[in-house]
């Protein structure tokens, strides 16, 4: 062999060994959990290198490697079981799923969630909580979420909530990814019946608490994401109690899935706990289903129905109140004629018709319409006398203030609210994934408010005007708000990308939209960054940012004047702004296991600059705004949970808030310093499972808060009155859960029984140490101008009794 063909052979040979190394194996699969769940952010590496990924939120992964006698993959992912594969020889691309199983054991009838990575805002909250939660609503997503870091709530007779300082009104929430909204005339909890979500209807949960993404509407505080259920199988359930009843049935038959839920509810038996001695006969009843069907393999259609019946009645007879201090005690005594009747009825229907364009393109068209009927009524009038009451059996009794009054109502409003729009969700490449949406809103709200209080003292408990009969307070309304149109769109990008440092969760997205009403154009973008650090895969990191808006609705706009005879009159502000608040959230997570069990310590700290303020005032749950935007102000705050299994085999938190929020307000060019409404400045919530040993059947639930006063003024006045703060809100509920019979057991299989397949008995005490909370006052002035302020106490201890049953 010459020269010339050695060097050609070893030329050939060397180009085929470097074709050889350069040469890689693609391996793909999904990764899903015992229930076939796709399971987001397992990390999949290559034993004994640096090579590896993550897996998207549909479970999916993909990584090359060089060709090998043998390649061994490792699984691993916070909350479950590592796995471990073997590809004997790796030749050719191939295609490796894997099912991983929960780390926590299920202890019988107890089911312990996984623990998830967060690497942006928004939480995942486990529905199946609230079949054995004690809660004096009835049973509500809202009474769990009030568990949360910087969500209080300090009234047990409503399901609203404030997050992170803000008002109620600041909460967006959705169900099918669509708005659902409230009523508006609602003032007191007694008179709130039932939230729009249905428990037994939910799949899914997601909270956010600030920082959430583009594709979430224009609120300043948080977002509530609701998924109903799309049945597998026949399923159902019913339960009744002392506060009401609920069931709902779900179904599946072929291309058609629908689940149907009716709720009943009465706090007759709540309410007697209180101060005022009245007839009370309140009743709520909510009707609601979810149908999906399926077109073609591409083509899907859902409907989303609700109808919402609301009926107060309220037949005050007497009222005796004891409030003060052991130095100056004083008791408020009063004798009632009338009546209230409210009623309040809503309906809601949602369409959406989806389409996959392709494995990685699904686009959908959405459209809801919302309508209202509200009525409050009410003309009760009171004679009444506030004592300071005798230190001792010595001490004489002294009057400081008595009268005869009257409050009058004829308040209606009604509300017809539609939108349609479109959204896409599109994955580009392997690691982007857009989603996209425009949308158009009409709105169309009227109402006819008439109110006034007067009083009687004969010149002596208020102040002498030279006439015997004072009018307190009165409001005036015939407002019309007509071709309200509102135009939104948003766009955004969920990115993830790993290095050698870890693995990175980017969301940027900008949301814009306009309100014919204001003619206000408003520009909104947001971004947040979760980051996995590969060092250590128990911490998680993640930051948020973002300019957000509090679009005015139809409160928000209320304008209070005064006209030439003196009466407040309300009109419609078209000049008010949208409120703006800009957020910065940096948090982490630390997860780590003891004695076997899972743990996860989350903290966040936030801060929130806010211009262009709409002050507003609370009473009870009614929200007054000024009807301008004359403040400015900021919040800021730390939150802390620490969530577990504090007890083997169930899952328990304890949240720890604190927060400092205030405002400047500047009103005909008078500056006021004061804390905003909803600024507790500290609160602390516990939720706590457990089960009596040997006997897991038997299960124990507490919920507990001790939460700051809040900020309260005097009606009419706003801060620029003063403010006092309530005292603290302290509430313990217990409730115990006992599993009668399930599954195959004998009992399940003998007469009445062999139709369920579960049977759960239970009995709650809500406020469990019958603590006095106060929700508002009542504001008296005696003769020389010196104003009380009698606390309207909140609900007493009360026994409730429940049974459930799945089938």
């Amino acid at each position: 062999m010459n020269i010339r063909a050695i060097v050609a052979l070893l030329c050939l040979l060397l180009s085929v060994n470097m074709f050889a190394q350069n040469a890689r194996i693609k391996i793909t699969g999904e990764v899903i959990d015992p229930d076939g769940n796709p399971i987001e952010l397992v990390a999949v590496q290559v034993q004994n290198t640096l090579i590896g990924a993550m897996t998207n939120d549909k479970g999916f992964y993909s990584l090359s490697v060089s060709p090998k006698d043998s390649v061994v993959l490792l699984f691993s992912c916070l909350g479950y079981n590592k796995a471990e594969r073997i590809i004997p020889k790796a030749t050719r691309d191939m295609h490796v799923n894997v099912r991983m199983n929960f780390s926590s054991e299920m202890l019988d009838e107890v089911n312990v969630v996984a623990t998830t990575r967060q690497t942006n805002t928004m939480t995942t909250i486990d529905a199946e909580r609230l079949k054995i939660l004690p809660d004096p609503s009835g049973g509500s997503i809202e009474s769990l979420i009030v568990t949360y870091a910087g969500v209080s709530s300090s009234n047990e007779l409503s399901s609203q909530y404030s997050v992170r300082g803000g008002s109620y009104d600041e909460n967006i929430v959705y169900v099918n990814g669509m708005e659902v909204f409230r009523p508006l005339l609602i003032r007191s909890g007694e008179q709130e019946g039932l939230s729009f979500i249905n428990p037994n209807m939910t799949e899914k949960v997601q909270f956010s608490a600030g920082g959430f993404e583009a594709r979430y509407g224009d609120r300043m505080s948080s977002v509530l994401d609701i998924t109903y259920k799309e049945p597998k199988e026949f399923e159902g359930s019913a339960t009744i109690s002392l506060l009401g009843a609920n069931a709902y049935v779900g179904s599946s038959a072929g291309k058609f899935t629908q689940v149907t839920g009716i709720r009943y509810k009465t706090n007759r038996s709540l309410l007697g706990t209180m101060d005022t001695d009245a007839e009370y006969n309140p009743v709520f009843v909510d009707f609601q289903t979810y149908m999906t069907y399926k077109l073609t393999p591409r083509w899907e259609v859902n409907f989303l129905g609700n109808i919402s019946s609301n009926n107060y009645k309220f037949v005050p007879k007497r009222r005796e109140t004891s409030f003060g201090t052991m130095d100056n005690p004083k008791t408020f005594d009063v004798y009632f004629d009338g009546k209230e009747r409210d009623k309040f009825q809503t309906f809601y229907g949602a369409l959406t018709l989806k389409h996959q364009l392709s494995q990685k393109t699904e686009v959908g068209l959405q459209a809801f319409a919302f309508n209202s009927r509200e009525e409050e009524t009410y003309d009760i009038s009171g004679s009444y006398r506030l004592d300071l009451a005798a230190a001792d059996e010595e001490d004489a009794t002294s009057t400081l203030g008595m009268a005869y009054y009257h409050e009058h109502a004829r308040n209606k409003l009604s509300s017809n609210v539609m939108q349609a729009g479109l959204y896409g969700i599109s994955q580009v490449a392997s690691a982007h994934v857009l989603k996209y949406g425009l949308n158009v809103q009409f709105e169309d709200i009227k109402d006819k408010i008439s109110e006034w209080e007067k009083r009687d003292s004969a010149g002596f408990s208020l102040p002498n005007t030279g006439t015997d009969v004072n009018v307190e307070g009165n409001l005036f309304s015939d407002n019309h708000l007509k071709d309200s149109r509102r135009f939104s769109g948003y766009l955004q990008d969920v990115f993830k990308f790993r290095s050698e440092q870890g693995m990175f969760t980017l969301i940027a997205g900008v949301r814009g939209s306009y309100w014919t009403f204001n003619k206000e154009f408003i520009f909104s973008p947001r971004a947040s960054l979760g980051f996995i650090p590969t060092a250590n895969q128990d911490f998680t990191f993640r930051f948020a940012t973002g300019i957000y808006y509090q679009s005015p609705f139809y409160k928000e706009l209320q304008l209070e004047t005064v006209d030439e005879h003196g009466n407040a009159v309300i009109q419609l502000n078209d000049k008010l702004k949208s409120q703006r608040s800009i957020h910065f959230i940096l948090g982490g997570d630390y997860a780590f296991q003891q004695m076997g069990r899972n743990f996860k310590f989350t903290t966040e700290l936030y801060y929130k600059n806010l211009s262009d303020l709409n002050p507003y005032t609370v009473d009870n749950v009614k929200i007054r705004y000024y009807g301008e935007n004359c403040a400015k102000g900021y919040i800021a705050g730390i939150d802390m949970k620490f969530f577990g299994e504090f007890v083997p085999g169930t899952d328990s938190w304890l949240s720890v808030s604190l927060m400092k929020a205030e405002q400047t307000i500047n009103k005909d060019g008078v500056e006021t310093k004061a804390p905003l409404p909803n600024s507790q400045v500290y609160n602390v919530s516990l939720y706590f499972q457990d089960y009596f040993p040997g006997n897991k059947r038997l299960m124990f639930n507490l919920k507990g808060v001790v939460a700051g006063g809040l900020p309260v003024t005097i009606p009419r006045q706003g801060y620029e009155g003063g403010y006092r703060r309530t005292p603290a809100y302290r509430r313990v509920d217990i409730g115990l859960t006992y599993q009668l019979a399930r599954g195959e057991s004998e009992l399940m299989e003998r007469g009445f029984f062999r139709h369920f397949k579960n049977v759960w008995l239970g009995v709650d005490v809500f406020n469990l140490l019958d603590i006095k909370n106060t929700g508002s006052y009542y504001w008296i002035t005696d003769a020389y101008n010196q104003q009380y302020a009698v606390p309207n106490y909140l609900t007493g201890r009360q026994l409730n009794v429940r049974v459930s049953v799945d089938f």
